[in-house]
């Protein structure tokens, strides 16, 4: 686990498809920690015990599934949670605890926000953090591309681009300090920014969208 802010904490890379790479995000909080998106590795797995464990999990789409969710279940008994509209998809590995059906807080003060158009369910979250800043969590409705930009995650034959252009626009009106995708192409997953930038860098996303080409 490398820790990037006080309270946040990021696991080793993985790469599940050639040219993406992921991590896993464990924020620890006095009213119980979240790891957001999912990680395979056993032992970035365990040593979140030391960090006070996982009392919940929140997925943001479907394409983070995979039997590592058994694996944090029964170590930390964590409360899982993922969208409605992909709980099928859950279920045959894990049932949900939780739902994801609109916008809402849940878990203590985890805004959970449906973002659908890369994959029906997809959903992001936006977390206050104690040391004043602001972590937004996009999965993969935006993500780091090679460059080091922020791109759409539209894909040929599975996403919904009408449906993808609207929850940009809803992300584009957060101000956020911190944005962490699940999926990235660059050196890093995350960036720091000023929350007066970041609708600049949702419009370079949503243009491609808007010309009806790809991320």
């Amino acid at each position: 686990m490398k820790q990037i802010f006080p309270d946040l904490w990021q696991t080793e890379v993985e790469s599940p498809f050639p040219g993406l790479t992921t991590h896993a995000y464990l924020l620890t909080r006095k009213q119980g920690n979240v790891l957001f998106y999912n990680t395979g590795h056993v032992h970035e797995i365990d040593a979140m015990a030391e960090l006070g464990g996982v009392d919940w999990h929140f997925l943001s789409h479907l394409d983070e599934l995979g039997k590592s969710l058994l694996w944090v279940r029964e170590r930390y008994g964590a409360k899982l949670g993922g969208p409605v509209r992909e709980r099928e998809a859950f279920a045959e590995i894990l049932e949900p605890d939780l739902l994801f059906k609109e916008r809402e807080t849940l878990a203590g003060g985890i805004e959970v926000i449906p973002t659908p158009g890369h994959t029906p369910g997809s959903t992001c979250f936006l977390v206050s953090s104690t040391t004043g800043k602001t972590y937004l969590f996009t999965g993969d409705t935006l993500y780091r591309n090679r460059v080091g930009q922020w791109s759409n995650g539209f894909m040929d034959d599975m996403s919904d681009r009408d449906a993808l252009v609207a929850s940009l626009r809803l992300l584009r009106d957060l101000r956020p300090d911190v944005v962490i995708s699940s999926a990235f192409a660059d050196q890093q997953g995350y960036e720091a920014m000023s929350p007066s930038d970041w609708a600049g860098h949702v419009d370079g996303a949503l243009q491609p969208l808007l010309t009806n080409e790809s991320g």
